[in-house]
């Protein structure tokens, strides 16, 4: 495996770590930096680079962000997007990965992007729920702030230092489980 290779492994998960936090927000990324020659893309995937992909995927960035600073319509966004963080953190490791059997790619898309991307998706939706039941979706607007930061810095990162997106995206990772356990029920004891 070469380091280009690896580096675009590196660049299509922590992509996928992304949309974990925002679904169009990275895929708006990715193709800003396809389109000015950041990044190359597999041959089926250089679409993605293109006017109308930028303004689409642009537009959808705009209302996807703005959206889920309306309490109440946030929830509803997270009901349709943890099954697009799926379908999205897949299709950005396929995009990115080169230089590898098409069995291994879709694999590792599957597993490692989708299952990233869905894993992340899938705790910020839940943080929005305990948001907005312990403050009435008052406090939504700064978990949706922080969200989209974060979307937005991890995608910069996966473009130029994909070595520094994937440990952010390991300890993003082990936060998550972290909270997991902690929120987790205790086995009651007989």
């Amino acid at each position: 495996m070469t380091t280009e290779t690896i580096f675009s492994i590196f660049l299509g998960i922590g992509l996928a770590a992304s949309v974990g936090f925002r679904v169009f927000l990275p895929l708006f990324a990715l193709s800003l930096a396809s389109h000015f020659g950041i990044i190359p893309l597999n041959e089926s995937w250089e679409w993605i680079g293109s006017i109308a992909a930028l303004v689409t995927l642009g537009v959808a960035t705009v209302i996807e962000v703005l959206a889920y600073y309306i309490p109440w319509v946030d929830n509803l966004l997270d009901t349709i997007a943890v099954p697009l963080a799926a379908v999205a953190g897949t299709a950005v490791v396929v995009a990115t990965a080169s230089d590898m059997d098409p069995v291994v790619t879709w694999a590792l898309a599957i597993i490692a992007g989708g299952g990233t991307a869905t894993a992340i998706k899938g705790t910020t939706s839940a943080t929005r729920l305990t948001s907005t039941a312990t403050t009435g979706g008052l406090a939504n607007p700064v978990v949706s702030t922080v969200e989209t930061a974060t979307a937005s810095v991890m995608s910069v990162f996966s473009i130029f230092i994909p070595i520094l997106a994937i440990i952010l995206t390991v300890m993003i990772i082990f936060l998550i489980r972290k909270i997991y356990k902690k929120l987790r029920p205790s086995p009651v004891k007989t």
